[in-house]
């Protein structure tokens, strides 16, 4: 072998190799031990028959037969007992090298009394008897040479017997014998060096594989601590970004030449750009590090699918196609974070790679189940290419965007989130006739709607300068935050906590709006936050939640405390949108979630 081998490995394999020859010494159950003791007894007691074997004789040499059968297959009994470590071969090895060593004495000696001199017939039955039972010895003891040349022990009594005859018959007997023997030797030495090698590439392999297992898991490891950091570590590294396009929107409500328009529109496409890359990574990394599970419930799907429909229209309109959505009063069960995903990303994808024509929204009832669909009249996906689109950081040639072309994350996400909820999908798909991807969904009656809650607090007399309480523990975001606020004419104060934002309802009037951020320092959630302020307040007060969460179980709380959540890193415009809307007692739809 090319690989270069430690002296400790060497041991260590020699060993190993030991181990397992005298693990197979012992592993035969016995039988050899047995049948040799009833072949012995049948000879003798055959030999006593034709008066060829006195009766005193062959009792003598039968029970040292049995005195040895029984020694050692004691010795296997503790041998198999003792289950003994590899390196601990070298005694047991001896033990059984003693055994036979007793066992060809005894027959030795016995060809001395069991071969008679004046039959000759029944010589041949004693020395054919002994020739098969040495050739029984290859397969018995041929896996430790040491104990398999002990096959020689009864042959000098015998030979010096069959010279003692003083004929040619015998002479020649005993030459047959002296040339046979060195051909049992060749073929023992043969088997043993098979084992061995047979023995050895077992263990190397052996070793190999659990070398790469090792390495595997080490690398399975390490791609798992880094999917946990980054899924962990996905609100700060949002942070730093929403706050930049904060700052971008507040630099917008200046006075800006043609040239610096330009180039702020340009930083707010690399913002979003920016965005969507971080929402893909963040996403994958959660995926791998099974930080993501399905909570299905009643999930009615025409507000779901207006939502979307709604945050992607403005950039279908844009590329001049239009986007349809076929209205539907059907509810599924699904989870309501991960189907939103799902459809986001198939819709999203429509429309970007979509060039004319348009995409089109819909539901089919197959059964107990329902058929989520998403056609387009885009370029369509070549056959070869309808299963490998679906794998992480694959892109398919010449599908660019102008928004750029991703990281070929988009469709491994849906597969991925497709796979934890249950739902199949297929696609169906040609070449410049477009696509259409199909997930197949159960199908539950639709609930009614429940009474409306409490009142919205009455809006301010002027929303265009209205008072609003920003909350986020990190000083940029605040900031930022505030500037933006500040920007479009409201009044804002600004709190890094719950604490700090009761000490502000001491001094200042009671809010028109809180913009919160959802975690908080301290372990404490913007929900609590909200609600510690309304109780202080006595008003229910509007709220927005800001998140760079995208852990669903967090996303379901936020959602069901009916605020509307909007996704870090955020659009100026989606939260002017969201405040003005707010402000004017027409609260947009609770639980929705800006488009990433």
């Amino acid at each position: 072998m090319a690989d270069v081998v430690t002296s400790a490995d060497a041991t260590a394999l020699r060993d190993a190799v030991r181990a397992e020859q005298v693990r197979l010494l012992y592993a035969d159950g016995g039988f050899s031990l047995l049948t040799t003791f009833i072949s012995a007894a049948l000879l003798a007691g055959l030999l006593v028959w034709q008066h060829a074997m006195a009766t005193l004789a062959a009792e003598v040499w039968v029970a040292a037969m049995a005195a040895q059968s029984i020694l050692r297959w004691g010795v296997r009994r503790a041998y198999l007992k003792a289950a003994p470590a590899a390196t601990a071969w070298r005694p047991w090895a001896r033990w059984f090298l003693a055994g036979t060593i007793a066992g060809g004495v005894v027959w030795g000696l016995g060809m001395l009394w069991m071969l008679p001199p004046d039959r000759f017939d029944l010589q041949m039955l004693v020395l054919a008897m002994l020739t098969a039972g040495t050739y029984g010895i290859v397969g018995s003891a041929g896996a430790y040479l040491p104990a398999f040349y002990t096959f020689v022990t009864p042959f000098p009594p015998t030979l010096i017997w069959l010279l003692a005859q003083d004929d040619g018959l015998h002479f020649f007997c005993a030459a047959v014998i002296l040339l046979w023997l060195p051909s049992i030797a060749v073929l023992g030495r043969r088997y043993n060096a098979i084992l061995v090698e047979a023995l050895e590439l077992r263990f190397e392999n052996a070793a190999l594989a659990d070398g790469f297992l090792a390495q595997k898991h080490a690398a399975e490891q390490s791609s798992l601590a880094k999917s946990r950091f980054l899924a962990a570590a996905s609100h700060d590294l949002r942070q730093p970004v929403h706050a930049l396009g904060m700052f971008l929107g507040a630099l917008r409500s200046h006075p800006l030449s043609p040239k610096a328009a330009e180039l702020a529109e340009h930083m707010d496409g690399s913002i979003s750009s920016l965005d969507g890359l971080f929402t893909a990574l963040l996403d994958v990394s959660r995926l791998d590090a099974g930080l993501i599970e399905s909570r299905p419930g009643v999930v009615a799907l025409q507000p779901l699918l207006a939502r979307i429909h709604r945050d992607l229209e403005g950039e279908a309109q844009a590329k001049g196609i239009e986007l349809t959505l076929i209205p539907t009063d059907t509810s599924v069960r699904s989870d309501p974070v991960l189907l939103e995903r799902v459809l986001r990303n198939l819709i999203g994808n429509a429309v970007r790679y979509t060039d004319r024509g348009r995409v089109l929204i819909g539901c089919r009832r197959r059964g107990l189940r329902l058929s989520l669909e998403v056609w387009d009249t885009g370029r369509g996906i070549a056959p070869e290419q309808q299963e490998v689109i679906f794998e992480e950081f694959y892109q398919v040639a010449g599908k660019t965007s102008e928004q750029g072309a991703g990281l070929g994350l988009g469709l491994a996400i849906v597969r991925r989130l497709t796979g934890i909820l249950g739902h199949p999908l297929t696609l169906q798909s040609e070449l410049g006739r477009g696509s259409a991807f199909r997930i197949l969904v159960p199908r539950v009656a639709t609930p009614r709607r429940a009474a409306a809650g409490l009142a919205a607090a009455v809006g301010p007399a002027d929303p265009a300068s209205a008072l609003i309480l920003a909350i986020d523990d990190e000083v940029v975001v605040r900031t930022a935050m505030a500037e933006l606020l500040a920007s479009w004419g409201h009044r804002v104060v600004a709190a890094a906590d719950t604490e700090g934002a009761l000490a502000l309802l001491k001094t200042s009037a009671t809010p028109d709006l809180i913009v919160c951020d959802y975690r908080l320092g301290r372990n404490e959630t913007g929900l609590q936050a909200i609600a510690r302020l309304q109780t202080a307040s006595g008003v229910r007060i509007p709220a927005i939640l800001l998140t760079g969460e995208t852990a669903p179980e967090k996303l379901r709380a936020a959602l069901a405390s009916g605020y509307p959540l909007l996704h870090k890193p955020l659009a100026p415009g989606r939260l002017r949108t969201a405040v003005t809307s707010l402000l004017r007692g027409a609260a947009p739809a609770a639980g929705t979630v800006a488009a990433e």
